[in-house]
C-alpha cells in the first residue's frame, strides 16, 4: 500500500508543477497588463491636463 501512494504522488507531480507554472506566469502577464494600462491611463490624463481638456474629444 506504501507504493500505491508514492505512486499516486509523483504521478500527479509534474501536472501539479505545471499548473503552478502556468498560473504564475498568466498571474504575472495580467498583472504587467494592469500596471502598464494604470500607468498609460495616468500619462494620458497628464497630457489632457496640459492640453486644458477633461475628457478626449472624438
Amino acid at each position: 500500500m506504501d507504493d500505491y501512494w508514492a505512486n499516486a504522488i509523483w504521478s500527479l507531480a509534474p501536472t501539479v508543477l505545471i499548473g503552478l507554472i502556468f498560473w504564475f506566469v498568466m498571474r504575472s502577464i495580467i498583472r504587467a497588463d494592469r500596471t502598464e494600462r494604470k500607468a498609460y491611463s495616468r500619462i494620458e490624463a497628464e497630457e489632457r491636463a496640459k492640453l486644458g481638456r477633461e475628457r478626449p474629444t472624438a
